[in-house]
């Protein structure tokens, strides 16, 4: 099965998308700040899902599925930090980031059900 197969990837990859086009609203003085940032950490969570989902070991995967978890905990950070300075509609990216976080623990426990 590939990445590409994978619902929290899919979601991961539209997420992506929205980030940048909410960054779009921000001014131009946050591009080495926030925007740059965010959009690091939000483009790390699908690609560490593709990464550890290349790996032939399932530990391998799951240490890679975790750094997507983490990257979507600074991502919210962030969301949050900008929802505080900037008066940027920040619900859809909210959402959509929990949902992530919630597929990646559900996918985190699956593989490691089949370790055992």
């Amino acid at each position: 099965m590939t990445h590409k197969n994978l619902e929290v990837w899919k979601l991961s990859i539209g997420f992506v998308t929205n980030v940048y086009k909410v960054c779009k609203q921000l001014p131009d003085s946050e591009k080495f700040g926030l925007i740059s940032q965010i959009q690091r950490a939000s483009v790390s969570i699908p690609t560490n899902i593709a990464e550890g989902a290349a790996r032939k070991n399932t530990k391998e995967y799951i240490q890679f599925l975790h750094i997507a978890l983490g990257s979507c905990s600074e991502v919210d950070t962030l969301i949050q930090i900008t929802k505080n300075i900037y008066s940027v509609d920040m619900v859809s990216l909210e959402d959509a980031n929990t949902q992530i976080s919630k597929m990646l623990v559900g996918l985190i426990k699956s593989l490691k059900s089949k370790l055992v």
